[in-house]
């Protein structure tokens, strides 16, 4: 399988920055008693396009993952349904259902925070930036601001198991 090879960050960005947003998000989610799960679309050039976190508690909706909801605010806000060259940054590797909905809106590619060896249809258990079977292919970045959102994940599920 071919691994497409990542570009450099955005002129006058760096991943963290980017990962910085979406890891924002996640904080947010943590607020609101959600899993502590952010997304944030940039432009090929940086611009942030969309953001959003985790809301399938709070909207009643299996499909309220911080990524699809963060695909369907760019998708409106971009009048297409197809997000070419855009870059999301995601503080948890998605899982199967938001790896697909990645593929279809044809992002450019992935940064990704914390790996997640339980659900994680990027790498950890498929590789879903290079599934044989799709006519589109995009390249990944992990361990960006891995410790943080790594750790929020982590209190945030040692608190629920608390109370």
């Amino acid at each position: 399988m071919s691994i497409l090879t990542p570009p450099p960050p955005p002129t006058g960005t760096n991943w963290r920055e980017l990962m910085d947003v979406a890891f924002q998000e996640a904080c947010k989610a943590a607020q609101m008693n959600e899993a502590p799960i952010g997304a944030a679309l940039f432009s090929s050039s940086g611009e942030l396009i969309a953001k959003a976190h985790n809301r399938p508690i709070i909207d009643n909706d299996p499909t309220g993952h911080a990524e699809v909801l963060c695909l369907r605010e760019a998708a409106t806000k971009m009048g297409n349904y197809r997000l070419s060259d855009t870059i999301l940054a995601v503080t948890l590797e998605p899982c199967l259902m938001c790896m697909g909905a990645i593929l279809h809106a044809r992002v450019g590619g992935i940064v990704c925070g914390a790996l997640d060896p339980k659900a994680g249809a990027m790498i950890s258990n498929l590789e879903g930036h290079s599934l044989p079977f799709t006519n589109h292919k995009l390249w990944f970045i992990d361990g960006v601001m891995e410790d943080e959102c790594s750790s929020l994940l982590k209190r945030f599920f040692l608190e629920k198991r608390k109370g």
